[in-house]
């Protein structure tokens, strides 16, 4: 990557107070930007660990700037970006990460569920995309899209892998139609990420545990993908999702682990 091309840039990250957005966050500071933290409820878990993530960014000497705000709710991520210009003055990566949707199969899924699935996993991210065109257009900015294996293959209690295929669909799209404004738009499709998610999957797959530790991706894989589709040395990268995985699709049949 470029020598010092992410210092004193700003990077909103949605969702980024825990798990693989928490990862990033660090990346970004790490690598010397300034890093908006996105939480969606006030008063819970997520503002709790949103603040250490800020005091431990800046610690490392970059500025971090904690923000609530539900990216299903329009007028929600309206003032998220007014409070980025106010504090920051720009914004160079937007990175779609926030997620949620039950563990359950579509067919149980209740109505007020699904449109939480639409809003915030597809309505939320076009949301954050339009707002954040002003300021990405004067920096020449990237978006990367958080997706998942879900999108590819079926999980019989994952319907977030639809809304995560329709957003692979949507990164091309944007990518397209943003390239006069020299705006790049890319995915990262992670496979099975070691988060605080995962005991939760383990509870509806069962054959998980016959997978071999070798093949579970560690969030900071993730927060390395999406800073190499933020850095220049990606530049001929356009419109695709890139999959993070450690091989865990590239075959139908792999032999149980020896005991």
């Amino acid at each position: 990557m470029e020598w010092n091309f992410f210092k004193d840039k700003v990077a909103l990250i949605t969702g980024s107070s825990r798990g693989i957005g928490c990862s990033i966050a660090r990346k970004f500071a790490f690598s010397g930007a300034d890093v908006v933290v996105n939480y969606r409820k006030a008063g819970g878990k997520s503002q709790e660990q949103g603040e250490l993530l800020c005091k431990e960014i800046q610690e490392m000497g970059r500025r971090a700037y904690l923000i609530q705000a539900d990216i299903s709710v329009r007028n929600s991520v309206k003032d998220l970006f007014h409070d980025i210009q106010e504090c920051c003055g720009r914004m160079d990566f937007l990175i779609l990460n926030a997620a949620r949707a039950p563990f359950k199969p579509l067919e149980r899924l209740l109505e007020r569920e699904l449109r939480q699935l639409v809003e915030t996993n597809y309505l939320g991210n076009i949301f954050c995309i339009q707002e954040a065109l002003p300021l990405l257009e004067k920096t020449g900015g990237k978006v990367v899209f958080i997706s998942s294996l879900g999108s590819r293959f079926y999980n019989p209690a994952y319907p977030l892998g639809t809304m995560k295929a329709a957003m692979e669909s949507a990164v091309r799209d944007f990518a397209e139609s943003l390239a006069e404004r020299k705006i790049s738009v890319n995915g990262v499709c992670g496979g099975i990420v070691m988060t605080d998610s995962f005991k939760v999957l383990r509870q509806y797959w069962e054959e998980i545990d016959q997978i071999p530790d070798e093949l579970f991706v560690q969030p900071d894989e993730i927060a390395d993908a999406v800073l190499f589709l933020c850095d220049p040395a990606s530049k001929g990268i356009h419109g695709q999702t890139i999959v993070v995985d450690r091989g865990l699709s590239n075959r139908l049949y792999r032999p149980l682990p020896k005991k």
